[in-house]
């Protein structure tokens, strides 16, 4: 018997690859459809790579939004202490336990899954998340990722998959012409930066459209301001709402006047005549504060 006969037989590689993917989306009937932004991960290394990237620790409880047939999913549980799933899609939340338990037996105990909207959910089984990682569906990556980061304040580390445009947007730093909204509201929650690239050949269907991965670390400290979170994302809205004006014009429905946001603008230490891209998110909660008393109150 030489060494290749007698070395151990080598253990099947528990994560999917792109026929293991088509094979299990057609025993499941299940087609990939735009309308739920599905676009399902077929390369293992890209998942191992993810999870590597997010810094995965032995110790961590990751959430996992939109999971579908569970490619990334299994790679977490090859890193994770545990993993709790949100799928909204009836047939891929039936099916995925019984992946698990398939590919996976000896984690299989580590593993749960909520059957819901990920916008929907406020609270999840076990103990309390310490990451998030997923791959984000393109078309509600950006309100399901700062929903979860406002629901659940135990998530320190964040690693998202999304369209590369979205990924540029999320990590803008004032100045940049695609920083917005999203930019300034992940600030408020944490230090976000681009992780990263991924083409479009690791998918099923490939997208028409590259992915960037982000990483979002929970800030240390909150950004302090006496104005509260929705009072703030009043300003950040009102300012993008109209880009191309100043801010002395764009927040006068938001200040009640005009003046009102003159006034709100030079109490806070800001030009009246600024634009709201040239702003932090510590200048946008000062600008809260200022707000007029009658307008702030409606609030």
């Amino acid at each position: 018997m030489d060494a290749q006969d007698s070395a151990p037989a080598q253990a099947p590689d528990a994560l999917f690859g792109a026929a293991d993917i088509r094979e299990l989306a057609a025993v499941l009937g299940v087609r990939p459809t735009k309308q739920k932004g599905q676009n399902f991960v077929i390369d293992a290394n890209t998942v191992r790579r993810i999870v590597r990237t997010a810094e995965v620790r032995p110790d961590d409880v990751v959430v996992e939004v939109g999971p579908g047939l569970g490619s990334l999913t299994l790679a977490l549980l090859e890193a994770a202490d545990r993993v709790t799933a949100v799928e909204i899609d009836d047939v891929l939340a039936a099916a995925l336990p019984a992946t698990i338990e398939a590919r996976m037996p000896a984690r299989a105990d580590r593993f749960a899954l909520v059957h819901s909207d990920a916008m929907l959910v406020t609270e999840l089984p076990g103990p309390a998340p310490t990451a998030l990682v997923a791959n984000l569906p393109y078309n509600v990556a950006v309100p399901v990722l700062l929903t979860m980061l406002e629901r659940f304040p135990s998530i320190e580390r964040t690693l998202v998959m999304v369209q590369a445009e979205v990924a540029d947007r999320l990590a803008a730093k004032p100045g940049n012409k695609v920083y917005g909204v999203p930019s300034v509201k992940a600030a408020w929650y944490a230090d976000v930066k681009r992780a990263g690239s991924i083409g479009r050949n690791v998918f099923w269907p490939a997208p028409n459209v590259d992915s960037g991965l982000v990483s979002l670390v929970r800030r240390a400290e909150p950004v302090k301001t006496t104005a509260t979170r929705r009072e703030v994302f009043a300003v950040v809205d009102a300012a993008f709402a109209q880009r191309r004006k100043t801010l002395r014009a764009a927040l006068a429905g938001w200040a009640g006047s005009p003046a009102g946001a003159e006034s709100a603008l030079v109490a806070a230490g800001i030009s009246p005549q600024a634009r709201g891209e040239g702003l932090t998110v510590e200048e946008f909660a000062r600008i809260a504060e200022n707000k007029p008393v009658a307008e702030r109150a409606a609030l």
